[in-house]
């Protein structure tokens, strides 16, 4: 199925190691593999989703059509398209959901994102009448909202994406598959497929305080977040949340 396509993997010497390049070999893939060799203490290790440049390197120097990179655990999977560029779980459920609901088969032709995700995303999926949830982070946030909803897509930027009809988690091999599917049956490289989302500019700022809801509900701070929401409008937002 996958005939002639350069896959680069990198395994995060954890729990695809053994799987993803079997996988892809299989279904006709030409499969380079990083970090597939776990040693009961590299997992994660400059390696995997979390730590992308060496895939991003890989794909760029070997001229590959596509990489995918998963976690340790390998529930979450990232991509990089072929100019070595990363695709996040917020593009990846741009790419699936766009592609489902052609073919009918996004359920309420809605994908159920986090508050996390980024504001392009949601534009994106506006030009096309593509509708989306927004719910707490956390995979199981999404999959409970999923499940009371019937929803057929959902997932987190950090490249956790479920889909329903076949799992209830996220699964990176899985994930990476119908990612391939994607291409080969749009005959479309990964930048054309994510090109109409224009991911807007996202800063993530961490503040140690003393109590998180004194400090959530303190007057001060909700009145610098409302000016700065009233600043941006439409064309940005602020988040402030308790972190898990």
């Amino acid at each position: 199925a996958f005939k002639n396509i350069r896959v680069g993997l990198d395994c995060a010497n954890g729990a695809s190691s053994n799987l993803a390049k079997s996988v892809f070999d299989a279904l006709g893939a030409k499969t380079y593999v990083i970090h597939s060799e776990p040693d009961g203490l590299n997992i994660n290790t400059n390696c995997g989703s979390t730590h992308i440049e060496s895939l991003q390197e890989l794909v760029k120097s070997k001229g590959l059509d596509i990489g995918f990179a998963y976690d340790g655990d390998a529930d979450r999977c990232l991509a990089v398209d072929e100019f070595g560029r990363v695709i996040d779980g917020d593009l990846i459920l741009y790419v699936c959901g766009k592609y489902l609901k052609e073919h009918g088969e996004l359920s309420n032709n809605t994908i159920v994102t986090t508050i996390m995700s980024n504001l392009g995303l949601y534009k994106a999926c506006d030009k096309i009448g593509m509708k989306y949830e927004k719910t707490a982070v956390g995979d199981k946030y999404v999959y409970e909202n999923m499940v009371r909803n019937d929803y057929s897509l959902g997932g987190e930027q950090s490249g956790h994406i479920i889909f329903s009809k076949y799992a209830t988690t996220g699964d990176g091999i899985l994930t990476a598959i119908k990612m391939m599917e994607v291409m080969l049956e749009k005959k479309q490289s990964l930048a054309t497929l994510t090109s109409p989302v224009r991911i807007y500019p996202q800063v993530l700022k961490n503040v140690r305080v003393k109590s998180k809801p004194e400090a959530q509900n303190d007057a001060d701070v909700q009145a610098a977040v409302k000016q700065v929401a009233e600043t941006l409008g439409a064309t940005g937002r602020i988040l402030v949340r308790e972190s898990g």
